[in-house]
């Protein structure tokens, strides 16, 4: 039993150290310390399969089941950065996958309303949240929905799926002067896209190049694989 523990102790220590220098890689791109502080308070390890969990903090995407990631470490930090959160927001998260992106937020905003149109992967990440006391998050299963309109105005929309444009139903959850970051462009690769909600409408503001599993919805992608 002694050497489980002092092997549980070691493969602790290594995702530690490998936290440390994923948080020194972030910082060359990331400006905003509370950003960077809220991935470090949260484990991503916590939310990846078991056999994956010594690699949560390698900068890249992950497979999480269902045809489905968990994102790069850097795109989590840069689309959280991009929403200027203060504290006081309610944010619309769509895609909750793993759970992740959602923890995040919850360390950021006052509420977080997080839709995940798979019921597996939506029970698995409600889990996960509940373990780790994300009180402030409520998940739900959205179905055939885009968003979650029952609970609009949001200040702040994160879009964890690519879409072929900006979708007007997301735009109108948004409350004016409420800002959404969303990959907007092919089905394979895209392009994280800034919209402000303005009285007349919305502006855009390209952020770079990216490249995230389809949004499945009404005027977004169709399904097309056996997952969906």
């Amino acid at each position: 039993m002694k050497v489980v523990g002092e092997l549980r102790a070691f493969r602790e220590y290594r995702l530690q150290v490998a936290k440390a220098q994923l948080i020194d890689e972030l910082r060359r791109e990331i400006r905003d310390e509370r950003v960077l502080a809220a991935i470090a308070r949260v484990p991503r390890e916590a939310f990846l399969p078991e056999e994956m969990r010594h690699l949560a903090y390698e900068n890249r995407p992950l497979p999480i089941g269902g045809g489905q990631t968990i994102s790069q470490p850097t795109i989590v930090a840069l689309m959280t950065e991009a929403l200027q959160l203060g504290g006081s927001e309610r944010v619309l998260e769509v895609g909750t996958g793993s759970g992740y992106q959602a923890a995040i937020l919850a360390e950021l905003a006052r509420e977080v309303v997080s839709v995940e149109r798979l019921p597996r992967l939506a029970a698995q990440a409600e889990e996960r949240l509940r373990r780790l006391g994300c009180n402030n998050v409520r998940l739900f299963v959205s179905g055939d929905a885009l968003g979650w309109p029952a609970e609009a105005p949001y200040d702040a929309t994160i879009v964890t799926a690519g879409a072929p444009s900006v979708p007007q139903e997301l735009v109108e959850q948004l409350a004016v002067g409420g800002r959404m970051i969303i990959p907007v462009g092919g089905r394979d690769l895209q392009e994280l896209t800034l919209v402000r909600r303005t009285n007349d409408g919305f502006t855009t503001e390209k952020r770079g190049p990216c490249r995230f599993v389809p949004l499945i919805a009404p005027g977004a992608w169709q399904p097309e694989d056996p997952f969906d």
